[in-house]
This record gives C-alpha cells, structure tokens and sequence, in this order.
C-alpha cells in the first residue's frame, strides 16, 4: 500500500508541477478536468451524477471556470447566481422526479468543489502567479506531512475522536508551525521574484498558517460527508489515496485564503 500510495503522489506531483509550467490555459484545463470528477464524486453520493441536476453541475463549472479564464468577472458572477435559478427550474420542470436534497447537493457540489478550487488557477493567473501557486500545495500537502509527523511522535490529544480518531491536537499545531516556517523560507528563498508583495517571507508565512488551519477544516468537513453517507473513499481515480475529493479536500479550503491573503498583501 505504502508503494502505491507514493508512486501516486509522485506521478500527482509530476503532474501538477507540469500543468503550472505548462502556462495558464493548461493549469485552467487540468483543474476544470480535476474538479468535474470531484463534483462527480459527490453526485454519486446523491445518485445524481448522471441525471439532470448534476448535469447542470457539469455545465456550470464548465461555463464558470471559462468565463474566469477570459477575464470575464461579472459573467461569473452572473453564472455562480444564476446557477441556483437554473437548478430550481430542473427542479420545477421535472417534479417531483428530484427532491430538495438532490437540488441543494447539485449546487453545493458547484460551489465546493469547481467554485472553490477555481482560486487555484486564480492564483495562477496573478502577476507573480507562478511563484505564488506553490503556497497552496505548501498549506494544503506540506502542513498534512508535518501534522501526521507530530502526531505519530507527540500526538495524545484528539480533535476529533467520532470523525478522525487519528488527529491530534499536538499534530494539528505541528502542521500549522511547520507549514508558517516552510512557507517563511519559501518566501525569503524566492522574495526576487515577489515583486507585488513587499514582505514575501511574512506573506507567505501569514498565508499558509491560515491557509493550514483551513485546511485542517476542509480535510474534516470531506470526512464528516463521507461519515455521513457511509462512503469509505469518493473513488478510486488515484491509487492508494482514493477519489479526487480525497486528495484534494483541504485544497478547496487553502487556495481560497491563499488567493485572499496574498491579493490583501499585495495592495500595502
């Protein structure tokens, strides 16, 4: 298991440090790709994954991570609205064929999962996109390693014994501290090439300390969903580590305060 689980991470890193080279069109396709077969995760969920509401879904992220690439800001907005119009028609039009959950799923599933890890190619996109973007997967991967790491040697205390018996207090601090240091040398190792931020090591040290602490939440609320509906794992797309939704949970909640954090910083 240990082997699959690392000859995955090394391929999803592979790929991931390929898409952001790769140029913004690129890194916009794979995360559109990525989150279309997360929110299809969470459809199966509610058996909506191939029906009309989750559908929708799918053209929804699809029309909003496009208007978000062109430039096209309130066309995004508009889609991000009228997408729960749009889903109560579905609603309306094809009762009592869904029920309420089925429609409050759809749209939760667009707004959680495409909404959400669309601030990832947000941050893509700034000026110093390139450099910043690594601040998500340094919040969201970097602060699980050195959670796990302090937990394994001075966790006692647990967070959460119903839904994750395995984290720790002790672990969660450990994540966050290690997380604000790494992130605090990234910045310091890379400030040339921050020109849009004046203090890049506190930026960056500021960025993915909140960012580790949502991250803990992101990780736990994908959980709890799980729990919830009796799920072991969202799917079996990666190897050793489940679903899309898996993976990537804590990073629907990091590059949102990612991109926060570093546009706030960027104006002073």
């Amino acid at each position: 298991m240990f082997k699959t689980r690392f000859l995955s991470s090394v391929v999803l890193v592979i790929l991931m440090v390929g898409g952001i080279f790769a140029g913004n069109m690129v890194f916009t396709a794979l995360f559109l790709a990525i989150s279309l077969i997360g929110m299809m995760e969470l459809y199966r969920i509610y058996g909506i994954h191939k029906a009309a509401p989750g559908i929708v879904g799918y053209l929804l992220a699809v029309s909003y991570d496009l208007a978000l690439y062109l430039g096209y800001m309130e066309l995004s907005n508009m889609i991000l609205a009228g997408g729960l119009m749009l889903l109560m028609a579905v609603y309306v039009i094809a009762f009592p064929k869904y029920d309420t959950n089925q429609i409050m799923a759809a749209y939760f599933g667009y707004v959680y999962v495409a909404v959400m890890l669309s601030y990832v190619f947000r941050i893509r996109a700034l000026e110093d996109g390139i450099i910043l973007i690594w601040l998500v997967f340094i919040c969201s991967w970097i602060n699980d390693t050195c959670a796990y790491l302090v937990g394994v040697l001075i966790g006692k205390h647990k967070m959460t014994p119903k839904l994750s018996p395995k984290k720790t207090y002790e672990g969660a601090i450990g994540g966050i501290i290690g997380t604000a240091l790494i992130a605090a040398l990234f910045g310091y190792i890379f400030r040339g090439r921050m020109e849009t931020i004046t203090n890049p090591p506190m930026a960056c040290a500021i960025a993915c300390s909140l960012g580790a602490v949502l991250s803990i939440i992101g990780d736990l609320a994908a959980s709890a969903i799980k729990r919830n509906h009796d799920v072991k794992d969202y799917g079996k797309i990666i190897p050793g580590h489940g679903g899309i939704l898996d993976r990537f949970d804590s990073m629907i909640f990091t590059a949102p305060v990612v991109y926060w954090v570093v546009t706030m910083l960027s104006k002073f």
